[in-house]
């Protein structure tokens, strides 16, 4: 991808300095009970006095000890990294990310002006080890997120070492891909897709809940698709990209991970969609550059 020398983005956070207080919503849960079972109400009552003599609000300690969730992300677990020292190598990651936000800004922006709205350009923050957002604690282990609370997409830049090595999925344009996929969750956002999903789960059960998600991260994996399609059009991809986002897009849908990490499947588990659907969508998306081709819901299969 040609990103060397083009706009950075304003709208990125860099708290690579700051470190989080060690606790996740979703990615690396609170290390409490043995696992074979529910903590007692005394532990549960020792852990929330704590947290609250820390400085974190009760509403943020009831929804952590209850597991809420609430942030839409990779769900791929990165080794937590010391933010003490930058290399030159991880400032050029930094920039590139700003690089490819901004191109997302523009693509998104001139989507938007073209059906009468204005975009909301979200944030996106660097991170390094643990962060506090507004959809609670999250650890260098959820791998990147969208939280809608603040509109804000995390990243910690070690995630893309982890793809890379663990997940053989080198290029940048597969880290470019990452950053639209989770911009395309804020679309979801501001169009009302995540707000309405977010109300249906009340009462769905585990597995509906999760194929909805399926849907859900489908059409995120499109929108990124969409932004890949412009991207192209102003010729910044070079030969051999989109093959990187698509191997990308196949290398962590469920079905993979769970085969790379536990050696089996479990598809009533599956909450992002199987590789062949990741790789299809973020396709379709890129193939028609149309926004209108990225409705997951309508479909009876995705």
């Amino acid at each position: 991808m040609r990103w060397r020398g083009r706009r950075e983005s304003s709208n990125v956070e860099d708290r690579r300095s700051q470190s989080g207080a060690g606790y996740s919503r979703s990615g690396m849960r609170m290390p409490i009970g043995s696992g074979r079972g529910r903590p007692s109400l005394l532990v549960l009552i020792v852990i929330g006095g704590i947290l609250w003599m820390m400085g974190v609000s009760p509403t943020t300690i009831l929804s952590m000890l209850l597991g809420g969730g609430g942030d839409y992300g990779t769900q791929i677990q990165s080794p937590q990294q010391s933010s003490s020292t930058r290399s030159a190598a991880e400032d050029e990651m930094a920039s590139f990310v700003k690089v490819v936000l901004a191109e997302t800004e523009d693509v998104w922006g001139t989507i938007f002006q073209k059906a009468g709205q204005s975009y909301p350009q979200p944030k996106l923050v660097l991170f390094s080890s643990q962060i506090r957002s507004a959809c609670g604690f999250a650890s260098s282990a959820t791998g990147p997120f969208y939280c809608p609370g603040d509109q804000k997409v995390y990243i910690d830049l070690g995630f893309y070492q982890e793809l890379r090595n663990r997940f053989e999925a080198p290029g940048d344009f597969a880290q470019a891909y990452v950053i639209a996929h989770e911009v395309g969750h804020h679309i979801q956002n501001v169009t009302g897709v995540l707000p309405k999903f977010n109300e249906m789960r009340r009462s769905m059960s585990e597995l509906e809940a999760n194929k909805m998600s399926i849907r859900v991260e489908l059409q995120a994996d499109c929108y990124a698709g969409v932004w890949g399609h412009y991207t192209n059009q102003k010729g910044l991809l070079d030969q051999g990209d989109l093959d990187e986002a698509l191997n990308a897009a196949t290398q962590i849908g469920d079905d993979a991970l769970q085969k790379r990490m536990q050696g089996y499947v479990v598809p009533d588990s599956f909450n992002h969609g199987t590789s062949a659907q990741r790789k299809k969508w973020f396709a379709r998306g890129y193939e028609s550059g149309s926004v209108a081709s990225c409705d997951t819901f309508s479909v009876a299969n995705p």
